[in-house]
């Protein structure tokens, strides 16, 4: 899945280079996304139900980023190690497509509830990739039904919480490599966290390791 991934991140610069139209303003300073992030400052971005919005940053959100149904957000990618950016206001996805972020600072936490299935979308299958961030103010991913998903390499300031997140992919639920200064809590994954392909390490979790990551 690494090589899947990395093609896709290879994609996600190809296509930011041919859509490289800055997303039209909204009210009250919301930018709904539909093509490219443009390297800038915005306030509230959203990526509207079914869209694409691709970005290699750097990007500033102030007031949150918001993935609405069967949307893909993908922010970086794995080959480049330049920090993409800064999001405040978290990260709230809700039954999204894809969505791919990586080398971000993250302030308020990531939120994503629900997925649309593990096929479609502009790399043809789904998946979260939540890659070498900072993060303020922990994560959940619960209830994806996605390809793919890999939590990895993140250093988290909160709790962490994956649960119910059934992917088609027997090598999904990547959960390796993160520092997490809380807790870190797994239930009803399917499969089971597991460091897969990614030959990760151990989570350091300076809190509780409960359920299905109690041996990650």
């Amino acid at each position: 899945m690494r090589k899947l991934l990395a093609l896709c991140g290879f994609s996600t610069v190809v296509i930011a280079l041919v859509a490289s139209a800055l997303p039209a303003e909204g009210a009250a300073g919301t930018t709904e996304c539909t093509s490219t992030l443009a390297p800038g400052s915005y306030q509230r971005v959203v990526v509207p139900a079914g869209a694409v919005c691709l970005s290699q940053g750097p990007v500033t959100i102030r007031a949150g980023l918001w993935i609405l149904s069967g949307a893909t957000f993908a922010l970086g990618n794995d080959e480049n190690t330049a920090a993409t950016g800064a999001i405040g206001g978290g990260v709230h996805a809700r039954d999204a497509a894809s969505v791919e972020i990586h080398f971000a600072t993250i302030n308020g936490g990531v939120d994503v509830h629900g997925g649309s299935g593990p096929f479609g979308g502009p790399f043809d299958v789904t998946f979260i990739a939540i890659e070498d961030n900072v993060i303020h103010g922990g994560a959940t991913v619960s209830g994806y039904d996605g390809f793919w998903f890999g939590f990895i390499r993140n250093h988290v300031s909160g709790t962490v919480r994956l649960s119910d997140n059934v992917l088609a992919d027997p090598d999904g639920n990547e959960y390796v490599t993160n520092v997490i200064h809380g807790s870190l809590k797994c239930w009803s994954n399917s499969p089971a966290p597991q460091v897969g392909d990614s030959e990760g390490l151990l989570n350091d979790v300076t809190g509780a390791k409960t359920g299905q990551c109690s041996s990650v």
